[in-house]
């Protein structure tokens, strides 16, 4: 009972002490001797976009296959004539998609054939800008009804160069980082044991879908610009502490 006593008064002690003595650290932020230290910094470069893509589309029904083919034959030959006289390289009109559809009388129980839909897709590859807003207004004059997304990107080279910018930029960041955590932390870094890298360029896409998919009045001007965008590299390093 005295073992007891002892063992409930020491609680009780505890509580009052706790409650209202001095403030205990009981949290204390340690790094253990083996355990890594990650850092995480992200390196950014701007860079002008310097290649346009641009979706553009043919749409025709009619009561005969052989006659909407011919309709969107003679539609695809204008767009891509015209295409090269703005100084588009043939090898830079590439066709992505050509779908042939039949139309049913639903109102048949025999669901009769009464004719067709054909669409072909182009994707137009541009590298001189100064062209992109005619190559929309040319597509919609000589009849081209679907306009889809225009993405704007940078060519591989330049790509890869400033990608390997901006992962020396986050590298940096990320070594003074750790540098900084260690010194107030009071650990000495060892060294590196592990390094993980994501990021990259994505392309920015412009919805263009618009009056000339509905059949209405067709876009005759256009107004675009590629901007500026980033590439972005994160990287994380794992440090060995010593």
């Amino acid at each position: 009972m005295k073992k007891i006593g002892s063992v409930f008064l020491f609680f009780v002690l505890l509580f009052v002490y706790s409650k209202w003595g001095p403030s205990i650290p009981f949290s204390v932020l340690s790094q253990q001797k083996g355990e890594p230290l990650t850092v995480t910094e992200t390196g950014k470069v701007a860079v002008t976009p310097d290649i346009a893509k641009v979706t553009i589309g043919i749409e025709e029904q009619g009561p005969t296959l052989k006659q909407v083919q011919n309709n969107v034959n003679t539609k695809s030959k204008k767009l891509t004539d015209e295409l090269k006289k703005l100084g588009i390289d043939e090898k830079n009109i590439k066709t992505i998609n050509y779908n042939v559809y039949p139309e049913f009388d639903y109102q048949n129980s025999s669901y009769k054939i009464n004719g067709y839909r054909v669409s072909v897709s182009y994707e137009i590859k541009i590298t001189d800008f100064e062209v992109v807003n005619e190559v929309l207004t040319v597509a919609t004059s000589i009849g081209a009804n679907i306009i889809g997304n225009i993405s704007f990107e940078v060519n591989d080279k330049t790509k890869e160069e400033l990608t390997s910018k901006a992962r020396d930029e986050a590298v940096e960041k990320a070594k003074t980082k750790a540098e900084g955590l260690a010194k107030s932390a009071g650990i000495t870094l060892g060294k590196i044991i592990n390094v993980s890298e994501s990021g990259g360029f994505e392309p920015r896409p412009i919805l263009m879908y618009d009056k000339a998919i509905s059949g209405s009045e067709p876009v005759t001007e256009a107004n675009i610009t590629p901007g500026e965008t980033e590439i972005e590299v994160t990287v994380t390093l794992f440090y060995e502490v010593r």
